[in-house]
């Protein structure tokens, strides 16, 4: 199992000094981790081992979740294009997702416009909304089930986000 030792979460995270990072990190299987990028909830996502992009991603949230959500930075942006409401699909399915969609469309109506100008800039494919939800299935609860984030103060992990 992977582990990553915090003593707190949030932005700051990705300003500690490499080597204070390191010092917490406890695993073999991925012995490098980097914070790089946070949302506006207080969640933070991590890169996972060694390499660049392509490194899985562990997100964790503010309230003591985590989970494996992407293999690689493409993904995580095709997640986060596709399903900006990922969070809340515990069921994984197009139905679900589409409820949530509909919530987001009542607060950000230009949302479709905005996200599809992001994935041309980007140079990114869009992935169908089932597929990306059944990857997102499959890293958090196969992939994803050998990571653990643990909280360094009391030695206890964080809680999964999804249950499988």
């Amino acid at each position: 199992m992977t582990k990553l030792r915090v003593s707190s979460l949030g932005r700051a995270i990705s300003t500690w000094p490499e080597a204070t990072m390191s010092r917490m990190f406890t695993s073999p299987r991925a012995p490098r981790w980097e914070g790089f990028a946070g949302d506006g909830a207080g969640g933070t996502f991590f890169f996972c081992g060694e390499g660049d992009e392509e490194r899985p991603v562990l997100y964790a949230d503010s309230e003591g979740g985590a989970a494996l959500v992407a293999i690689g930075l493409p993904e995580l942006l095709r997640l986060l294009l596709v399903a900006p409401w990922w969070r809340d699909c515990q069921t994984f399915t197009a139905e679900e997702s589409r409820k949530l969609e509909a919530e987001y469309l009542e607060e950000m109506p230009d949302l479709v416009p905005r996200r599809d100008r992001a994935a041309a800039a980007l140079g990114l494919a869009l992935a169908a909304e089932g597929d990306v939800l059944a990857r997102l299935r499959e890293v958090a609860l196969g992939i994803g089930k050998d990571f653990a984030l643990i909280f360094t103060p009391e030695g206890e992990p964080y809680d999964p986000l999804f249950e499988g």
